[in-house]
């Protein structure tokens, strides 16, 4: 029968080795991003508006699980870099709507080497990483549909 404080034990709890791993990932994408001027966060705001070109901060938040206290520095960080624009909508002027810059277009071409750079420091087999990504977002979209 296990100790009533065993539920404290760090090597019980998931949310560990989720946040280190996590913590490792974004420290190994710092050689690769610095020579393209990128934090992780812009990085991987970036990826959504290469691949949606043109989006409201709103939906930028949902992609990246990010609320908008967080993503204003950072789109106005990679606003003044010139690699998108923030614009109000002339529908909505409470939406703000992101689009790609052509510098923006163009720092892609740099920044496409980077996960297969990242990839090697992650030793899993494709199927491993298959299972590992779905298991993650299923549990981020448990989290979002959740009530608590």
């Amino acid at each position: 029968m296990g100790d009533k404080f065993d539920c404290l034990k760090i090597s019980n709890q998931l949310c560990f080795p989720l946040y280190a791993c996590s913590k490792e990932i974004v420290k190994r994408y710092k050689p690769y991003l610095d020579p393209i001027d990128l934090t992780y966060t812009q990085y991987i705001t970036m990826m959504v508006v290469w691949e949606e070109k043109e989006l409201t901060v709103k939906e930028l938040g949902q992609k990246l699980f990010l609320d908008s206290g967080t993503l204003t520095p950072v789109l106005k960080k990679l606003e003044q870099k010139g690699y998108v624009k923030r614009n109000r909508s002339k529908d909505d002027e409470r939406n703000l709507n992101i689009t790609l810059t052509k510098a923006g277009e163009e720092l892609k071409k740099q920044a496409c080497s980077i996960p297969a750079k990242m990839g090697k420091c992650v030793n899993l087999t494709p199927k491993e990483s298959e299972q590992l990504y779905k298991l993650l977002y299923k549990i981020l979209n448990d989290m979002e549909n959740s009530e608590d």
